[in-house]
């Protein structure tokens, strides 16, 4: 038997993985976790390793993955790594990226390239508490997504409608419960 390939997916894998989600809809159900030390000034480390989803843990990660975050100079780091807003922005272009090679495969839609570039602006008198009237957070983000393959005007406009099933979009866009307990060491 062949294994059915559009754009790096495995379109049977796919298929099966909505049949069984269609099936028992408790299987669609994930959690993910993400574990953040401080290190010094801006500087901390995240790890994420195990999560939960399709009904049991997963233990497929033999090492976690380490992300590092720090600040620029202009915002007292020391430029050791991204900061967390740029990570926000990235996951943001990665979920939209993948959630249209996805949802385009499972359409039978061949794509030849996806470029996705994003920016946001923030205000940092939010953060810094100087301005009520200003948020912390991105006030504004522009997303821009070149699809390169031999898609017509039609094609074209599914693959961007499609960029509503992104969770991260839809993390961004909707307001998300976000419960915060801090507690002794």
């Amino acid at each position: 038997m062949t294994t059915r390939i559009l754009n790096g997916v495995d379109l049977e894998r796919l298929s099966g993985t909505v049949e069984a989600v269609t099936a028992e809809p408790s299987l669609g159900h994930f959690q993910f976790r993400a574990r953040n030390e401080w290190i010094d000034g801006g500087h901390s480390r995240t790890t994420i390793q195990g999560f939960y989803g399709a009904g049991q843990e997963d233990t497929s990660r033999e090492r976690p993955f380490v992300l590092e975050s720090d600040e620029p100079p202009v915002l007292l780091g020391r430029n050791q790594a991204a900061n967390a807003g740029e990570y926000a922005l990235q996951a943001l272009a990665a979920c939209l990226t993948g959630t249209l090679v996805y949802h385009a495969a499972a359409r039978g839609v061949e794509l030849d390239a996806v470029e996705c570039t994003v920016h946001g602006d923030l205000d940092v008198q939010g953060f810094l508490g100087l301005n009520g009237e200003v948020r912390p957070g991105y006030e504004r983000i522009q997303v821009t997504i070149k699809v390169d393959g031999d898609l017509d005007d039609a094609q074209l406009a599914e693959v961007a409608s499609l960029a509503q099933f992104s969770p991260v979009r839809d993390t961004i866009v909707n307001p998300v419960t976000v419960g915060i307990d801090v507690t002794r060491a």
